[in-house]
């Protein structure tokens, strides 16, 4: 379960750090939109990408929600990703998530399939 503290971060206009582990041990860290639900913290990618190979790999990953309005304010979350969700839904997510932080449905080509990253929190933490 998803802290409410966090969640809210997560469902506001705050950018997420996703950390994941490359197949070599070295970590690989990428700015994202991020999303959250009661359960699970909601990452957004193509599965023809390297975030998410390493995902298959090592499931384990951590993220930081940085507050917008006060970078000193943030949540750290470490844990796994646990399912995904592909198809229609992943598709009308990445556009809920383009209209939050862009004010437009998204719009770069999609190469090849989206996926929502499901990812259980096992630590978690507000600063």
């Amino acid at each position: 379960m998803v802290e409410d503290e966090i969640k809210a971060l997560a469902q506001d206009k705050n950018f997420g750090v996703l950390t994941t582990m490359l197949p070599t041990g070295q970590p690989m860290t990428h700015v994202m939109w991020v999303d959250a639900d009661d359960e699970y913290v909601l990452i957004n990618t193509e599965i023809h990408r390297q975030k998410y190979k390493n995902i298959e790999h090592d499931p384990r990953v951590a993220v930081a929600i940085v507050d917008r309005d006060n970078p000193y304010h943030y949540a750290e979350v470490r844990g796994r990703v646990v399912g995904e969700v592909t198809g229609p839904a992943a598709r009308a997510h990445i556009d809920e998530l383009s209209q939050k932080y862009m004010g437009t449905p998204y719009g770069a080509p999609i190469t090849s399939e989206r996926v929502i990253l499901q990812i259980a929190p096992d630590r978690q933490r507000v600063q």
